[in-house]
């Protein structure tokens, strides 16, 4: 099944740029944006898989569009698309549930593999990079957040190791688990904590204060 993606920029020529690298990638754009606006128009019109979304755009930014279209019950991805590698509002589309990044100078290559990535569910940023971010930028307010009490011990284990940008694997070895145990638990923590992906679940981990910056 084709990729299905809408590109959201208020540069007409990375709109264009890109829309050439991922269609002869045999990746189809479906529409393009201008500001965040017309962003979440396009993507209640159109259903596309990924939403490449600029941040600094007129009239409503990028940040604004992925909240709004990521309130509601969607399997649309957002890829947030940057100058900056560790900016604030990278941090916060990350909050709202963006599936990553990509910095606006991304190889061709990258930029396809990227937003094939994101459709099978994964997060495009590992969990280390997510870490950086959410310990320059994160404030933890526990009573804002979710609350962690539906969770198992063992489950608020793994996500304490998740939140320090451990691996599957790196969760078993220090739990002393096999890999697929882990994995179910990790699929438990999403379903109870309604989260998309890793770099979501680093996120709330420090924000419910459940690790703090330099916690390994």
């Amino acid at each position: 099944m084709t990729t299905r993606v809408v590109i959201a920029d208020d540069q007409a020529l990375v709109r264009t740029g890109f829309r050439m690298i991922l269609t002869a990638r045999g990746i189809e754009v479906v529409g393009e944006a201008a500001d965040g606006l017309e962003a979440v128009d396009a993507v209640r019109r159109l259903h596309p898989d990924v939403v490449l979304m600029d941040i600094r755009m007129p009239t409503m930014d990028g940040l604004e569009a992925t909240r709004r279209i990521l309130a509601t019950p969607t399997d649309c991805r957002v890829l947030i698309l940057t100058t900056f590698d560790l900016d604030s509002y990278v941090y916060a589309a990350l909050a709202a549930g963006a599936s990553g990044f990509l910095l606006k100078d991304v190889t061709p290559e990258h930029l396809a593999a990227a937003v094939r990535l994101v459709t099978t569910g994964d997060a495009l940023l590992s969990p280390s990079i997510t870490r950086r971010l959410v310990e320059r930028f994160a404030t933890p307010e526990p009573a804002l957040h979710r609350d962690l009490s539906n969770l198992t011990p063992r489950e608020l284990e793994v996500l304490t190791l998740m939140g320090q940008g451990r691996s599957n694997a790196e969760i078993a070895t220090a739990l002393t688990l096999s890999e697929a145990t882990v994995k179910t638990h990790v699929a438990r923590i999403f379903a109870k904590l309604n989260l998309r992906d890793r770099s979501q679940a680093v996120v709330l981990a420090y924000e419910t204060g459940l690790i703090t910056p330099g916690d390994h």
